[in-house]
Parts: structure tokens; C-alpha cells; sequence
């Protein structure tokens, strides 16, 4: 047996071997392959590489054969007989071959606009031909040049220089930046696009005289477009179409910047979002004068989503105003007009409030800087009636219980969580009293309230309730509260004044312990005792303040207001008091003031 087993292994391969062969095999012949897969790339490359050249030494010879006179293309400056953009065919292969011929400028003679200035600039001609092959696999373009000259001496020149300048915001160069030439008065007719050097400037030597006709567009791609304008569309052009003059450089500068994106979110002062208001978006460039003509002026909408992005913004700086039937607009976060910078992405917040006409918005800022004041008292009085708002804090409030317990978020403004059924708020609406049975109030009663939703992370500041006085039969600290604030809506403890649970909100209004501040949610625990059983202290109002990323900074809304004069006062410490009136009227039943203090 061991002899015939030896047999059998020398005899032939085990299954094993077979496939161990079999996979060798095709891990050899799989990298032959594509190492010959390779080289045919890289054959097929260098063929259309040589084949580029070889086309464009034909274009060349056919340059060289020209007169020098037709040496241009088709409305460019040179004219001349060579198309700008020929489709090609050779060796199976299709290339797009793209002229360009430009007049150069040598120095040995003076130049264009120079010391001394050079009155026939045109000393020779450029072609530059650019070649693609648009059927080639990796194939990257090939740009070849070569300068003709005329074979005499040039003669005085009928024509004129256009130099073309492209910047950014900063005034620096753009190399690269397309720009596009159209004169359809002279003949033959100029139609160019060509792109500027390194430094930024593309010059077209001997153009053709022509006034106010030359249209000039400059754009890159991902940058803003600037260019010139005129009749029949524009009049009193803030940029002109070009004019030229015989033996004269005309040169123009044109600011082209990256394209910014902006976005605008339409919220309520707890950020929640609101729907569909109308947007105006107004940039401060003008195309013409007498009348104004803007380079932008837009109306949006906001949407279903209270959110609209622009893409395409051109840096300026830009006012906003808001249109809806429903609500008005409360502030701007950040203000209006806003700066907008090359390539920034800028998040633009319109804070909107419930419509209820007369409303006037009270934007302070501070006189050096500009910038919005936060914690400005501003007042608003005429005579019979007086309202004070703090700029950059919004505030919540709760005025009626009416509506019961059992509610969570304070959605209904009429309800609370939950009460110890020793509270009555049906029978004053609008008020929280103890309750009365049979004649005799209930010693002691606490109502804890919905939670409170500021939109984001907040500083609370102050804490508020009226009425400012109780019976005082009802005895000492009749009404108390504690809050309870955090960034869940599981857990609540409730503290005081000096931040632990052993203290109350005694007085009507108590700043707020900082140690609540960077919390988005909010509740209240009231608790109402009497020490007589024939009085009950009440409760009329509950507010708080707090800033947050929804709150408007520098600014306030009033509205409801009476129709006539209403004197503004602004006081911050370390301010000037300011001074202002604003008037009412049902024809203007929005309106924004601006007040300035400074030291």
C-alpha cells in the first residue's frame, strides 16, 4: 500500500496543486494584461500628443503663408481670415483648435501710454493656438506660440489701444479672468474673448476707433461679473461702453471678486421658524444714475421652511426688508445694511413678531463704531401712555391661566403643568388667585407653569410679576416663585434667588441668578399663602428676560401704539442720553428709527 500511494503521488497533480496552478496562472496573466493595457494608453497618448503638435505646426505654416495683414481672426483686434475656433479631425481623433493673434507692443520704440508714448504700437503680431483633443483619454491641452512681423517698416497708425484691467475687492490682480469684447459699429465687427495675464491685464493693441461702443464683459469662473453698459438698455451708465481714440491707450478697471452665499432664516424670538415672508435683498451698486438703477435688487421668499440660501452673492453691502400679512418684522441679526465679503458665507436672521399695527422698531447704535448697543433702555412716551424695552434681550410672558393644567410646553398661553388644586383661575380670568370654598380662602397654593422654550442656549436677567402690591392682611411674601431652568425637559429644580432651593423671588422684579445662564429652557413655581381666610394675594403677569443667537441685538419693537408724536429716550450707562420722536400713522404701519449715542 505505501508503494502504491507513492506511485500515485508521482504519477500526477492533487486537486490542491491544480488549483494553486490554475491561480498563478491568472494573477500572471491578469498583470500581463494590464501592463499591456498600459502601454496601449500610453502608445494611444503619445500618438495624440504628436498628432496635437503636427496640427498645430499646420496652423502655423498656415499663418506663415498669410499676408501679414490678414494675420487675425474673425472679430478680434487683429482682424483677420483665421476662425477663432476650428473643430479637426486627424488620425481618427477630433481636436478643437482655438486661435489667438494679438498686436505686441515692443519696447524699442517707446509703448502705448508710455515715456515716450508710441503712436503706432502694433510692432508685430502674437499666435498663440491652443489645442484639445476631445476624444483622448487624459489628454491635458497644449498651447503653443509664435511671432509674426511685417516684413517693412510700420507706417503711422488710424488706431487706438484698449487696455483691460481686472482686480479684486482689494485691488489686486486677477490673472486669468475672461473677458469678452463686442463692437458691432466697426467693420468688421469686434468679438473677442480672450483672458487677462498674469498681472491681470489684457491688452488689445491697434484697436479700431469707436465712441462709447466697445461692450466689455469680465468674469471668472466662481467670481462675480462686472462690465460696462449703455444705450439702448441703460442710460447714464455708471460704466459706459468703451470709447477709443486714434493713437490713444483708453484703459478701464474692472472689480470681480468669489461669489459669497447667503442665508436667511425668517424666526420668532425663541427661533422658532416662520413661513413664507417675503424678502427684498438690495446691494448698494449701481449700474446707472439719474434715476438710480441697482446692480441688485431681489425679492424672496422664505418658504415652507422659514429658510432660503442664495448662492451667486456678489460682495456689497446690502439693506433687508420684510413683507407679510401676518407678522412684522422685529429686527435683523446681524443689522441691516450688511456687509457681505468676497467667497464669506453669511447666516442672516429676520426675528418676526405677530402683526399688530402701529409698530415702530427702535435700532441703537453706538456713534464710533456703528455697531448695535446691547442693554440700551429705550422708552417710548407721549404723553398719556409709557413703554420701556432693553435692546438685544427678549422677553417671555404668561398673562392668563384660563385654559387649565396638563400642558408641557408652553404652546397655549393660557395653560400651565400643574397646580396643587388649591388654586382658582377661572373665576378672574387673567388672574391666579387661592382658591375660595364656601367663603373661606385656601391657606396656601402653588401652581408650577408649562416650560418655556428660548430657541437656543440663553442668559436670563431679570424675573418679573405683577401686581407690584398684595393685600397686606395676606401677610409677608403672600406670592413667592422659584424657576427652574436647563437644556432637557426631564429634570427640574427649582431654585431662588442666590441659586439654592431654600430661597424665593419675593419682590416684582429680581435679577435672575447667573448660574441659570446657558440654558434654553425655563419654568416657573409659584406659590400664593394668605394668613387671613377672607383675602387672597393675586397674580396678573409672569415675565422674564434673556438674550439669545434670536434675539436681535440693538434692537426693540413697540407695537399697538396710537396714532400721533411719541417721544424715544435712550440711556445706557456710559452713554449720552439721546433724544428722538417718531410719528404713527396708519399709513406707515411699520416704520424703523435709528437713535445714535455715544460718550
Amino acid at each position: 500500500m505505501l508503494l502504491t500511494n507513492k506511485k500515485n503521488q508521482k504519477g500526477g497533480l492533487t486537486y490542491i496543486e491544480t488549483i494553486l496552478g490554475i491561480a498563478i496562472f491568472v494573477m500572471v496573466a491578469g498583470s500581463l494584461f494590464i501592463t499591456y493595457q498600459k502601454v496601449f494608453q500610453l502608445v494611444r497618448l503619445s500618438q495624440s500628443r504628436v498628432t496635437a503638435v503636427a496640427l498645430a505646426n499646420e496652423q502655423f505654416e498656415i499663418v506663415r503663408n498669410l499676408p501679414y495683414a490678414q494675420v487675425g481672426t474673425f472679430g478680434g483686434i487683429p482682424s483677420g481670415v483665421i476662425p477663432p475656433v476650428q473643430t479637426l479631425t486627424r488620425a481618427g481623433m477630433t481636436f478643437i483648435a482655438t486661435t489667438t493673434v494679438r498686436n505686441v507692443d515692443l519696447p524699442f520704440d517707446g509703448v502705448a501710454g508710455g515715456m515716450p508714448n508710441d503712436l503706432s504700437p502694433a510692432d508685430n503680431k502674437s499666435v498663440e493656438i491652443d489645442i484639445m483633443c476631445v476624444t483622448c483619454n487624459n489628454f491635458r491641452p497644449m498651447i503653443l506660440t509664435t511671432t509674426v512681423g511685417p516684413k517693412g517698416l510700420e507706417n503711422a497708425s488710424t488706431n487706438g489701444s484698449l487696455f483691460i484691467q481686472a482686480l479684486d475687492a482689494g485691488g489686486l490682480p486677477i490673472a486669468g479672468a475672461n473677458v469678452y469684447v463686442h463692437n458691432s459699429s466697426t467693420t468688421p465687427v469686434v468679438d473677442i474673448n480672450d483672458i487677462t495675464s498674469t498681472s491681470g491685464m489684457l491688452q488689445l493693441i491697434d484697436a479700431p476707433p469707436a465712441t462709447t461702443s466697445y461692450q466689455i464683459t469680465v468674469s471668472k469662473t466662481g467670481y462675480s461679473t462686472d462690465q460696462t453698459y449703455g444705450a439702448p438698455t441703460t442710460t447714464n451708465p455708471v460704466k459706459p461702453h468703451a470709447t477709443v481714440a486714434v493713437q490713444t491707450v483708453t484703459q478701464l478697471s474692472f472689480a470681480i471678486d468669489r461669489l459669497a452665499t447667503l442665508n436667511v432664516s425668517s424666526v420668532t424670538p425663541v427661533c422658532n421658524p416662520v413661513a413664507n415672508i417675503g424678502v427684498e435683498l438690495t446691494g448698494s451698486k449701481l449700474i446707472a444714475t439719474s434715476p438710480n438703477v441697482l446692480k441688485y435688487d431681489q425679492w424672496f421668499s422664505t418658504g415652507a421652511s422659514g429658510l432660503q440660501t442664495l448662492n451667486n452673492i456678489e460682495w456689497d453691502s446690502y439693506t433687508i426688508a420684510a413683507s407679510s400679512t401676518t407678522y412684522d418684522l422685529a429686527g435683523i441679526v446681524p443689522l441691516s445694511p450688511l456687509a457681505i465679503a468676497p467667497g464669506a458665507t453669511q447666516n442672516v436672521q429676520l426675528v418676526m413678531v405677530p402683526k399688530n399695527p402701529l409698530a415702530v422698531v427702535v435700532t441703537v447704535k453706538d456713534a464710533g463704531t456703528g455697531l448695535p448697543v446691547t442693554g440700551a433702555t429705550v422708552t417710548l412716551d407721549n404723553g398719556v401712555a409709557s413703554m420701556t424695552q432693553t435692546t438685544g434681550r427678549g422677553f417671555l410672558r404668561q398673562t392668563d391661566w384660563s385654559g387649565g393644567s396638563g400642558q408641557d410646553m408652553f404652546i397655549d398661553p393660557t395653560r400651565y403643568s400643574a397646580d396643587d388644586d388649591n388654586i382658582d383661575v377661572t373665576t378672574y380670568p387673567g388672574e391666579v388667585r387661592l382658591k375660595n370654598t364656601f367663603g373661606s380662602y385656601a391657606a396656601t397654593g402653588n401652581l408650577t407653569s408649562s416650560t418655556f422654550d428660548t430657541g437656543s442656549a440663553s442668559n436670563f436677567y431679570q424675573f418679573t410679576y405683577l401686581p407690584t402690591s398684595q393685600p397686606v392682611a395676606a401677610g409677608a411674601s403672600s406670592v413667592q416663585f422659584q424657576l427652574a431652568t436647563g437644556n432637557s425637559t426631564t429634570s427640574w429644580t427649582y431654585l431662588g434667588p442666590d441659586g439654592t432651593p431654600g430661597t424665593y423671588y419675593t419682590a416684582t422684579t429680581t435679577d435672575i441668578n447667573t448660574l441659570n445662564n446657558g440654558r434654553r429652557y425655563l419654568r416657573y413655581k409659584m406659590y400664593l399663602s394668605t394668613a387671613s381666610s377672607t383675602l387672597t394675594p393675586n397674580v396678573s403677569d409672569a415675565m422674564f428676560t434673556y438674550t439669545s443667537s434670536c434675539v436681535p441685538p440693538g434692537q426693540v419693537i413697540f407695537q399697538g401704539l396710537s396714532s400721533g408724536t411719541w417721544n424715544i429716550t435712550v440711556s445706557k450707562s456710559g452713554y449720552t442720553t439721546a433724544y428722538d420722536t417718531v410719528t404713527a400713522s396708519s399709513t406707515v404701519p411699520w416704520q424703523e428709527k435709528s437713535v445714535t449715542i455715544g460718550p
